[in-house]
């Protein structure tokens, strides 16, 4: 929680127009440091291109000045403006809008009404005469007046206070129930309102406002002696034989680079600028190292993970819900897969996952959870239904690793890397430390949250890519290479394998919760806010993610 001196003591205009919108958007932009364009966002930022370009003093005359910075103290604000007209003595600020003006009788929508009587109460501290402001909109270069009376000079200090209380708190506000503003906002991804109020019984509508997928894309890299670099808009790729491919940084949310690949620190700055996570694995693809620039700003959420993981009770609750939610898709796994499966292990796992439930201690939930395993990797076997051909190289007697002896370990370490990978870059991006787990305790080097949010995913994510790679004849014998210590997928085969990944963590699926469809890697994210959310109190538990 935040002290009240611990509060800005300048709060930003365009800080008050946004909680006057909505207290939960303000919280999420200025607290949290959350932010995600959308097209409205982009067009605005268009709308001001001249303005931000070139800033300078106000004219002592008539005339205009443009991106005039000015703070005042007593009131407690600090401003931006856009435009400062001065005419006749006096000044104006101008705020320049994209879109047209709103059919209502002001004119201008109260948000920015409030935001412009800000920034003419800031100009009044410096000394200056103001008594109204503008609203320039974009599309039909309309001028709106906007009165400073006594009515909206009080409601605008009305206004200040309560974002100073919200603020100082340190709760975040409630998402806003049912409102036709949340399609719009650019953070409706972040701020998932329908899914918060629903899990927290607030509401029973859900509109399907989170982006099924997105747009950007990993980018593998694995030819040995490759050089990763940047020329304009595009990440180029360059072999030792001279053959180069690109791929546009906008549409890339990842970079994966196996065994002695180079990347210049040109490409690194750049990937780091736009928060595009790099990660190294070796050749055989163990992940060792991820790069994802300055770590996300929102200090409060990780305070809030460290307070939780320093609690037996809280952080055992939590592990509850991610070993149970294992133990349950494997069973779906199972019941969907395997020919032939004795009934008694459906019934073993279910129970287990019913004990589970109910673990007062976290030895007592990793016996359980080692329990499970052990019984599903048993039935494993019976999943698998390759080609004739290649029967015998897919034998399966049990889970092994570090390294693993056979072609169907070899897989699956494999794929939980690609997993581990997409799930710490997932936290990162949501401002928590991979590396602070609740089931998996700390240890060095270990991403031990990334570890924990993976269990519930393993079966249907990891464990699925290989029975279709084993069950289509997708991969072969040839894909594999068996060394004196172990059995490793050969650069082919892990082309293979990371085409079946990326195919099944961009597949749409019905979200078994909020009965929308989602692609994997979205779930993903869905999952690690909802966590973030439980860290802060603002759910009372984190809701598992659960096949039927």
């Amino acid at each position: 929680m935040a002290r009240p001196d611990e509060v800005p003591e300048l709060i930003p205009a365009r800080m008050v127009n946004e909680y006057t919108y909505c207290p939960r958007l303000m919280v999420l932009e200025w607290v949290e440091r959350d932010f995600r364009d959308n097209v409205e966002t982009l067009e605005g930022r268009y709308a001001h291109r001249r303005v931000d370009e070139r800033a300078g003093p106000l004219p002592t005359s008539d005339g205009t000045a443009r991106s005039v910075e000015l703070s005042a103290p007593q009131l407690g604000a600090i401003a931006k403006i856009d435009l400062v007209e001065v005419s006749g003595g006096e000044v104006a600020p101008i705020e320049l809008k994209r879109g047209r003006p709103p059919d209502i009788a002001e004119r201008v929508w109260e948000p920015e009404r409030i935001q412009l009587c800000v920034q003419g109460m800031i100009l009044e501290e410096n000394g200056f005469s103001c008594r109204r402001g503008f609203v320039s909109f974009a599309e039909t270069r309309e001028r709106v007046e906007v009165v400073f009376d006594d009515a909206l000079r009080a409601r605008t200090r009305e206004v200040l206070a309560e974002l100073r209380a919200v603020v100082a708190s340190g709760a975040i506000p409630p998402p806003l129930v049912d409102s036709p503003k949340c399609p719009r906002c650019s953070l409706v991804s972040l701020c998932l309102p329908d899914e918060l109020n629903l899990v927290s019984k607030r509401s029973t509508s859900l509109r399907k406002l989170v982006p099924a997928s997105d747009d950007a894309a990993p980018l593998y890299v694995q030819a040995a002696g490759a050089r990763v670099g940047v020329r304009g808009e595009r990440i180029v790729i360059e072999e030792r034989d001279g053959t180069t491919r690109d791929a546009r940084l906008a549409q890339t949310s990842q970079v994966a680079l196996f065994g002695p690949v180079q990347l210049s620190t040109q490409a690194l700055r750049e990937l780091a600028s736009r928060e595009i996570p790099v990660a190294w694995f070796t050749s055989g693809g163990w992940l060792y190292a991820i790069a994802t620039g300055l770590p996300h700003k929102n200090i409060g959420l990780r305070i809030q993970q460290h307070a939780v993981a320093s609690s037996e009770a809280r952080s055992l609750a939590l592990a509850r819900r991610f070993v149970v939610a294992k133990i349950k898709n494997c069973r779906t796994l199972l019941r969907r897969n395997a020919d032939p499966l004795a009934p008694q292990v459906l019934d073993e796992l279910r129970r287990l996952a019913d004990t589970a439930e109910q673990a007062t201690e976290a030895a007592s939930l990793l016996g359980l959870e080692g329990a499970a395993a052990r019984l599903y990797f048993e039935s494993f076997g019976a999943m698998l239904r390759p080609p004739e051909r290649a029967l015998a190289r897919f034998d399966f007697t049990g889970r092994n690793r570090r390294p693993p002896r056979d072609a169907v370990n070899a897989l699956l370490s494999f794929v939980y890397a690609l997993l581990a990978r997409d799930l710490t870059a997932t936290c990162a991006v949501v401002g928590l430390d991979p590396y602070l787990g609740f089931y998996h305790r700390p240890r060095y080097g270990r991403p031990a949250l990334a570890l924990d949010l993976m269990e519930e995913f393993r079966p249907v994510v990891a464990d699925s890519v290989v029975l279709s790679l084993i069950n289509t004849g997708a991969i072969r014998e040839g894909h594999f290479l068996a060394r004196s210590v172990g059995v490793a997928l050969t650069p082919s085969g892990r082309v293979k394998v990371l085409e079946a990944y990326e195919r099944r963590v961009v597949e749409l699926v019905t979200h078994p919760l909020f009965s929308y469809r989602v692609s994997y890697r979205r779930i993903f994210e869905m999952q690690a806010r909802l966590l973030a959310r439980t860290l802060t109190g603002e759910l009372s538990a984190f809701p598992s993610f659960v096949i039927r």
